[in-house]
């Protein structure tokens, strides 16, 4: 019988949160002065619910969940583009889009993805939750496991600035001036960290029931933290 109970369903929640932000990240929206992508709502979810399991179960177990995440999303975006190499059907969204190629230019337009912008979100993506996993765990022992709160905004604050320099980097340099670059990375660091901050009360009780619920508290003294290993996180 499985172990934890909970288990998979935070893992369903990391990995839905990562899926359903990169398919809607094609849409920007302005908040006031700043231009964020409408992923904002929900991509820091992951970073909430990645806090939880290395926090509860550990970051074997987290590290397991990361990678997961990652090849689901690729299988993802797999399948969307087979989806967009297939012929449309002569009568396909005719009424809305006036003609079957119309319709399709706007589903490559919503759906398509430029491999530049794909490979940038990917390495981010593993580099910003491996260093968020890994700085909670440190943190964790080094604090003997009291302030969770510390631990889990730490831990943001370099997850997320990996995560979004790296991507916004890797995806616009030599597109925009490098000012506007530096800009863009410090106000969406800023606001997918204060996303978090503001998360905390429900983080707090998240990680008390299910501590109690799963019987688990893990401390990672002895553990291997290569991202690129596969042990038994039950051990």
């Amino acid at each position: 019988m499985y172990r934890y109970r909970w288990l998979p369903a935070i893992t369903a929640i990391f990995v839905t949160s990562l899926i359903v932000s990169n398919i809607i990240a094609v849409k920007l929206f302005s908040a006031g002065p700043v231009f964020l992508t409408v992923a904002i709502i929900i991509f820091p979810v992951s970073y909430i619910f990645g806090d939880v399991i290395t926090e509860v179960y550990g970051y074997a177990r987290a590290r397991q969940v990361i990678w997961i995440g990652f090849f689901c999303n690729l299988m993802a975006v797999v399948a969307i583009w087979i989806s967009i190499q297939l012929p449309p059907a002569p009568f396909w969204s005719a009424g809305v889009f006036g003609s079957p190629e119309a319709a399709q230019q706007a589903y490559e337009a919503i759906l398509g993805f430029a491999p530049r912008l794909l490979a940038a979100s990917f390495i981010a993506y593993l580099f910003g939750e491996f260093l968020n996993s890994y700085v909670l765990a440190r943190m964790k022992i080094a604090t003997n496991g009291r302030y969770l709160w510390m631990r889990t905004i730490g831990s943001t604050l370099v997850g997320q600035l990996a995560d979004t320099g790296i991507f916004i980097i890797l995806a616009f340099i030599g597109t925009i001036p490098l000012h506007e670059l530096w800009k863009l990375i410090v106000a969406q660091w800023l606001i997918k960290s204060a996303y978090e901050a503001a998360a905390t009360p429900l983080t707090y009780l998240v990680v008390g029931y299910l501590k109690r619920a799963e019987g688990e508290d893990h401390y990672d003294r002895r553990t291997n933290f290569n991202p690129l290993a596969w042990e038994d996180a039950s051990k």
